[in-house]
């Protein structure tokens, strides 16, 4: 957490994880800052990032979805570190440990002559310590916000283009791809929009407009789907329209010569997210049936 604040080396999110996987962290607003404190006694914050969701994931979902991210160079090493932390007795590649994240966006780092000192934390504290910005962690957030600035980097990387009438909505930083899979998976609890399959590791966060062609990484532009249908939506032979009701392409059967498990999906209507801001929009399914799909 020493090196330069570079943009050029900085990630665009961090997975800070906890090996116990037993309690979810709901300690901050989605937004917030989340500052990095080296451990007891070196207590100085050497920089931070900007909460966005929180979550329990199996240690290899974890991994496939943040990578390096996740602090360690390989999958091999943050599971050796896992079992440490869990005091495991005799841990084996297949342990597969359920683990705690909290998934922060626009990570920064702090050079060392600018780490902040905290003279007051109290060695007894282990799993972090809550400030009041208007109150005792003012000045602290103060500093921390003269030294991003000073280093070019984002106080609050909010997404744009966010609505700014009509119901609330809940505002995101803007997202990572791996934080992007997660939320989207969390907002449809897990199962596949499609199919209300439950099988975690076959699930993947479909973009409606894809990434590289200027789609955003924000909820409202995923659908969680079993990895074939995923395949599917993304080659046009599959969409949904801006009603949320499944349609199949017909050149399915014709170029496949089969697709019955599919044509059963024909004219359903996939599961939504229960917060409205975390659903499908409508003009990007508008985009995908006019732009993508194969009808």
């Amino acid at each position: 957490m020493s090196g330069s604040t570079s943009c050029l080396n900085r990630p665009d999110e961090v997975n800070f994880w906890q090996p116990s996987g037993k309690r979810q962290f709901r300690n901050l607003h989605i937004g917030s800052p989340f500052l990095f404190k080296l451990h007891s006694p070196d207590n100085y914050i050497v920089g931070g990032g900007f909460f966005s969701h929180s979550t329990i994931l199996p240690a290899s979902i974890v991994w496939q979805a943040f990578g390096k991210k996740n602090g360690a160079q390989t999958e091999e090493e943050m599971r050796s570190r896992i079992a440490r932390y869990r005091r495991a007795p005799n841990p084996s590649a297949a342990d597969d440990y359920q683990i705690g994240c909290i998934l922060l966006e626009s990570p920064f780092f702090f050079d060392r002559a600018d780490w902040i000192p905290l003279p007051d934390w109290k060695r007894a504290i282990v799993q972090g310590r809550g400030y009041d910005s208007e109150e005792d962690g003012l000045e602290i957030w103060q500093r921390v916000e003269a030294l991003m600035r000073t280093s070019t980097q984002e106080v609050s990387p909010i997404e744009e283009s966010q609505p700014r009438y009509g119901d609330p909505v809940t505002v995101f930083p803007r997202l990572g791809q791996g934080s992007f899979r997660r939320i989207v998976t969390d907002s449809y609890n897990r199962r596949c929009a499609f199919t209300n399959s439950p099988v975690l590791h076959v699930l993947e966060a479909a973009h409606i407009s894809p990434y590289s062609s200027g789609g955003t990484h924000t909820p409202s532009n995923g659908i969680l789907l079993r990895q074939d249908l995923h395949t599917l939506l993304d080659r046009g032979y599959m969409t949904v329209t801006p009603g949320h009701r499944i349609e199949v392409s017909s050149r399915i059967k014709e170029e496949f010569h089969n697709g019955k498990e599919y044509y059963r999906l024909h004219g359903e209507t996939m599961r939504l997210p229960e917060y409205g801001d975390r659903r499908p929009s409508a003009e990007l399914l508008r985009w995908h049936n006019d732009n993508v799909y194969r009808s």
